[in-house]
């Protein structure tokens, strides 16, 4: 899902809507019965069971589990099998956010950049995509660059806003265009340079 953000420059932010994403890593660390709850509420979610899957995952997520704090999140996020309840969603994605979870960090994200269940708060969205895309989430390259394109809790600087576009990747249709915009507006050494320090980011941290 993506919410635009209404300035005709931008393409807006991204927002991961999927309860499956980025949770694999975590499995060996995670007891089997532990394991096995998440996996009914799981196959419960995509057969429509939302409530066994919301006892699932409440289930978890008092235990401090992330997976099942980013899942309640999502579910409230969107409504499904509970009353859509912004605040609510933030509370989860806020508690899974801080245990590392790189999805959770960028819907946080996407709601203090939008104010969706909290105030606006451009500096905390910068904070939460940036630990974000440190930790391999694929929207959050894209939602820092439009920050830095518009100038929102950052001085505008299209040269940082293209760093990051690049960073992005040939994956990310927004970024894409983003980039586009933002290319016009630079000298072939701030490109180059833009380039160098996107190749040099990978490097730091996708290796990690």
């Amino acid at each position: 899902m993506e919410k635009i953000r209404g300035e005709s420059i931008a393409n807006g932010v991204s927002r991961m809507k999927s309860i499956i994403t980025g949770i694999i890593f975590l499995t060996l660390t995670i007891p089997v019965l532990v394991i096995a709850g998440y996996q009914e509420g799981r196959d419960a979610y995509d057969r429509g069971d939302y409530h066994v899957a919301l006892r699932e995952f409440k289930t978890l997520a008092e235990k401090n589990d992330a997976r099942g704090q980013y899942a309640l999140a999502i579910m409230y996020d969107l409504g499904n099998g509970v009353k859509q309840n912004s605040k609510e969603a933030v509370k989860y994605y806020q508690l899974a956010a801080v245990q590392g979870f790189a999805d959770a960090q960028n819907n946080l994200g996407v709601m203090y950049d939008q104010a969706d269940g909290v105030d606006t708060d451009y500096k905390e969205a910068m904070k939460w995509y940036l630990l974000a895309a440190e930790r391999g989430n694929r929207d959050a390259p894209n939602n820092i660059g439009v920050l830095h394109m518009i100038g929102l809790g950052v001085p505008r600087s299209f040269a940082k806003a293209h760093t990051w576009f690049t960073i992005a990747g040939a994956r990310d249709s927004e970024a894409i265009s983003n980039k586009n915009f933002v290319k016009r507006r630079l000298s072939p050494e701030q490109l180059a340079e833009s380039q160098r320090l996107a190749s040099e980011w990978r490097q730091n941290w996708l290796k990690k």
